[in-house]
């Protein structure tokens, strides 16, 4: 299959390509990785009439500390650099845990960062990563530059709260919290396929060793990463014990997404004894490094 024709824009600073998304609009693609775009574009289920190509412009793909301990991630940074990095892994390990299960090698070493959270592919896992990790990513146009925190971000299938004239420039996040861990759990039909389920688990524990904070977010069950809010509701206050645990999990698969979305890789049952399944095993892991942090006075 060929895409549809379009004219082709390879600008060199991010200046150039909002000027262009402002003259374009909805008729203008951002070109990042293409490991998604480009196989849309050939089956001609996207069609833009321009595509402006970021990948001559130099600086975009940095991964830099900030000085509260979080993190800044350029919109092109490369999921194998990120994936390699160990500023990456010391700051926010559950990016690092995540990055291994996205896609393939191959796909890795194009695929960029931004591209993936803007394209906001339900069954993508880093969507989940920003929401549990209440990051926020940069929006910039020629209007300006401004925040959009995790939570307001992803508004639908495959839908953001980015302006048509607006990109993703960095996606920024905070410090890990003291007394924390986090975890992720997939089950893929081979390693590399889009998830069937999968979880990102965020916990944090008080000076007794009972659950402070929470977040919980599954991936490849709705139209966009799905926090599971009353299952982490359920958690705060009470000491993390095996039935807290699974008393949590089975209330994300029984209340916070009770319907899951069903297709020929899984039922609707399927999927829902996963979403227990998955969710019990990310929280006691969780759990488990919390109560390591605490035990060694830190937030790793």
């Amino acid at each position: 299959m060929k895409p549809a024709p379009f004219k082709y824009h390879a600008p060199t600073s991010v200046e150039e390509a909002v000027g262009l998304l402002a003259d374009y609009g909805y008729d203008a693609k951002i070109l990042a990785g293409g490991q998604s775009l480009i196989p849309t574009m050939n089956f001609r289920l996207s069609q833009p009439s321009v595509l402006i190509d970021l990948n001559r412009i130099p600086d975009l793909g940095y991964i830099t500390p900030t000085r509260d301990g979080g993190l800044r991630i350029g919109a092109m940074a490369r999921h194998v650099a990120i994936e390699q990095s160990a500023l990456v892994a010391d700051v926010t390990p559950l990016i690092s845990e995540t990055m291994p299960w996205i896609a393939h090698p191959q796909i890795r070493n194009r695929g960029t960062f931004g591209g993936s959270i803007a394209h906001a592919d339900p069954s993508a896992e880093l969507p989940a990563v920003l929401l549990t990790l209440d990051g926020r990513v940069q929006a910039t146009s020629q209007r300006g530059r401004r925040w959009i925190g995790a939570d307001d971000f992803f508004v639908d299938l495959f839908t953001t709260a980015l302006e048509p004239d607006e990109m993703l420039t960095e996606v920024a996040f905070g410090p890990m919290p003291a007394r924390s861990g986090a975890a992720m759990r997939e089950v893929s039909r081979r390693h590399g396929d889009f998830a069937l389920v999968g979880v990102t688990a965020l916990v944090e524990l008080d000076a007794g060793g009972a659950c402070k904070d929470a977040r919980m977010t599954y991936f490849s069950v709705g139209d966009g990463p799905v926090a599971a809010k009353q299952a982490v509701a359920a958690l705060i206050g009470q000491k993390p014990t095996a039935e807290i645990i699974q008393a949590a999990a089975d209330l994300a698969a029984n209340a916070d997404i009770p319907t899951p979305n069903a297709d020929i890789h899984a039922t609707l049952e399927y999927r829902r004894h996963l979403i227990s399944v998955l969710g019990r095993q990310a929280l006691t892991l969780a759990f488990e490094r919390a109560a390591q942090s605490a035990r060694q006075g830190g937030a790793k």
